[in-house]
């Protein structure tokens, strides 16, 4: 009886989710109403967020090692965020085929938590464990300085609503 009452109430849960994953207009109110296969499809890309942490420390050491010395600072950043947007679609489109992102909110919640943990790591490592002080992590926000890493930010917010619209 138990089970049937359960089977019954995910079948509920998920048709309700259904009706409400067509319309895109309704992105925010779909987030409270998220199903199982929606909280384990983020878990799987919030875990995936550590891949993406492998590619930007990749992205830093071919910048180091090829190009920064030949460059100035400002351009060999500016090279950087493009590399790393590049690279981060890249691996996101990857991740993609694996798991397909089926909802505006689900792409949307996704977004959100990558933008949340790599800001989150940035300035947590970068000050706690690199011991750089709030103002050299900051100066990196400044776009009248022509520092543009604020574009590596907006992409991976908006990047799975990206894939998820280009693939639906």
């Amino acid at each position: 009886m138990l089970n049937t009452i359960e089977t019954l109430s995910e079948s509920k849960h998920e048709a309700l989710f259904a009706a409400k994953r067509g319309s895109d207009t309704e992105i925010f109110s779909d987030l409270l109403v998220s199903g199982p296969t929606e909280v384990r499809m983020i878990l799987h890309y919030t875990v995936s967020w550590i891949g993406m942490v492998i590619v930007a420390i990749m992205n830093g050491v071919i910048r180091d090692a090829v190009y920064r010395k030949s460059l100035s600072d400002l351009t060999a950043h500016q090279i950087s965020t493009f590399t790393l947007i590049v690279l981060s679609g890249l691996y996101l489109w990857l991740l993609g085929l694996a798991w397909k992102i089926t909802s505006p909110s689900e792409a949307l919640a996704i977004g959100l938590i990558w933008l949340a943990l790599t800001v989150a790591f940035e300035f947590l490592f970068g000050h706690y464990v690199m011991k750089h002080p709030w103002t050299r992590l900051l100066h990196d926000y400044n776009l009248l300085k022509g520092r543009i890493w604020i574009l590596v930010l907006i992409w991976i917010t908006i990047a799975p609503y990206v894939f998820y619209k280009f693939r639906s």
